[in-house]
């Protein structure tokens, strides 16, 4: 199959925990439960997450404290 041109700038799971000012401990924790963007699994042991849904993630948190 054929991935189309689009360009999916990674993160790596140290940077979304930053980026989401959160340790990997609770980026895992997110992760498991459902409740963060699904990892891009890179190899055996190396995943990384698409920058835009990290952003999207958080302008949804920020939103939120609004309501």
């Amino acid at each position: 199959m054929q991935a189309d041109n689009q360009n999916y700038p990674l993160v790596s799971l140290n940077d979304a925990a930053k980026m989401c000012a959160m340790s990997r401990t609770m980026v895992n924790r997110y992760r498991t439960e459902g409740r963060f963007p699904v990892a891009v699994k890179l190899g055996e042991r190396r995943i990384a997450f698409v920058r835009a849904e990290v952003e999207a993630w958080i302008d949804e948190r920020v939103k939120a404290r609004a309501a």
